[in-house]
């Protein structure tokens, strides 16, 4: 059973989750649903993924029950890259085909890596404005994201946009190159706010005791330069799904 608990902004929603299993089904079941009806209102749907235990174990979740997805009709995006070569177990695009894409009949037109640091664009500056014109392609064309997925760290960072950065504070370009991350490995590409409030249904999946601190300052109203997830919100919707732990500080 999930508990709703009601969060300081009314376009947030909040769901606890009693423990780390049930957390990962509920966003699974959030993906496929939202998947299935992006794609019965307009033909089509997209997704931008998130890395981590929790991020992939839910893409294995959906990997094993689909539902109803038509996945020759999905674009796959992802909100931060590490920038390392191809092939490196650090991508979060590699820990994704092996979870789910590998998996499933995606078009691989529609399929949108991040470039690796030995390819066409071995400079992270370059390879991130290469990225932002598939984004800003993309959400010409389709208006927003259909879902954003995002982790959480223990400092309240998502994507590559770490407390008291410039990646953080940006205001206007969607992609940005991420050279001192204070997390390993130091060198990214990050979706910026920007990008994630062009989504319509953003989803923070956040598990564990060492995020409660950030999750209640993100819902309580932080300022994003602080915590950078309380600057997550999406257009229809915004829900966060936390597991017990992680909401024991809520009211």
């Amino acid at each position: 059973m999930s508990e709703r608990i009601s969060a300081e902004s009314p376009a947030d929603t909040v769901e606890v989750h009693p423990d780390t299993d049930a957390l990962v089904t509920a966003a699974a079941t959030r993906f496929v649903d939202v998947v299935t009806a992006a794609q019965a209102a307009r033909g089509s749907a997209s997704v931008v993924l998130t890395g981590g235990g929790t991020g992939i174990a839910l893409l294995e979740l959906v990997r094993k029950s689909p539902g109803a997805i038509d996945w020759s009709k999905l674009d796959v995006f992802w909100g931060d890259e590490r920038f390392v070569p191809a092939g490196d177990q650090e991508r979060n695009d590699l820990q994704a085909r092996q979870a789910l894409l590998d998996h499933v009949p995606v078009d691989p037109a529609r399929v949108h890596p991040v470039a690796t640091s030995d390819g066409e664009y071995p400079d992270p500056v370059e390879a991130a404005a290469e990225y932002s014109a598939a984004v800003h392609a993309h959400l010409t064309e389709h208006g927003a994201f259909d879902l954003h997925l995002l982790g959480m760290g223990g400092e309240g960072h998502i994507n590559s946009l770490f407390p008291d950065t410039d990646a953080v504070r940006e205001q206007h370009e969607l992609v940005v190159a991420v050279t001192n991350s204070p997390k390993p490995p130091p060198v990214r590409v990050t979706l910026t706010l920007p990008a994630v409030r062009h989504t319509r249904h953003v989803v923070l999946v956040v598990g564990g005791a060492a995020k409660g601190e950030a999750v209640a300052a993100a819902l309580a109203g932080a300022d994003p330069v602080d915590i950078p997830s309380a600057g997550a919100k999406g257009l229809e919707s915004t829900t966060w799904l936390l597991d017990a732990d992680a909401a024991a500080g809520l009211q």
